[in-house]
């Protein structure tokens, strides 16, 4: 919700600088992405423990607990 809110202020804010309607959709198609890309990786960083446990599942499955025939 705050980047939402952000983005709002940050387009509202080049309105009314007087920049052409181009501009702005550009530079909000640019800080969009900068803000998908941010989120991301804070969402990855959010599920790290998660997927060191899956992996650290996944070592000791394959080593000590399946047989191949």
């Amino acid at each position: 919700m705050f980047e939402f809110l952000f983005l709002m202020v940050f387009v509202g804010a080049l309105m009314f600088t007087g920049l052409t309607a181009m501009t702005v959709f550009a530079a909000f198609g640019i800080s969009l992405a900068i803000f998908f890309l941010f989120g991301m990786v804070g969402l990855v960083f959010k599920l790290l423990p998660w997927l060191i446990v899956i992996g650290v599942g996944y070592w000791f499955f394959k080593n000590y607990v399946y047989c191949p025939r």
